[in-house]
């Protein structure tokens, strides 16, 4: 039997190979679908402008931080802060992105919404977003 760390490494490796990065209007169709526009009071613009800054659109992103910590998915969801209990990181770094939207609306029913984004909170809060949409033919 491996070590846990060897284990865990294969899985994110795996997870990886199934990645997709998104079209702009791939994505919006897909989270439109999955009744993100509107979603806790948050377009879909809004959405479509987190994700691209965050990841530009591709579902493998993941980023380790100095405290050990780690962020994955498409929309960068903490692993010590959200979802931990029930998603897995594999989960979250795959093509199928469902996990990571029921994520991201657990994640915006907390009192800091979309602010839990520190990157949408800088470059997407506040600002007109209507080009996030634009062309997407919705």
């Amino acid at each position: 039997m491996g070590s846990p760390l060897l284990l865990l490494l294969l899985a994110l490796l795996t997870a990886v190979t199934k990645a997709k990065v998104f079209s702009q209007g791939e994505l919006a169709h897909l989270l439109q679908g999955e009744e993100l526009d509107g979603y806790g009071g948050y377009s879909l613009a809004t959405w479509l402008c987190m994700a691209f800054y965050k990841t530009t659109f591709n579902t493998a992103a993941q980023s380790i931080k100095v405290d050990s910590s780690a962020n994955y998915s498409i929309f960068q969801i903490s692993s010590q802060q959200w979802c931990t209990n029930d998603r897995s990181p594999s989960d979250l770094l795959s093509s199928n992105i469902t996990d990571d939207i029921i994520c991201a609306k657990r994640i915006v029913r907390n009192p800091q919404g979309m602010d839990a984004w520190k990157g949408w909170a800088m470059l997407c809060k506040g600002r007109d977003l209507s080009e996030w949409v634009e062309g997407c033919d919705l």
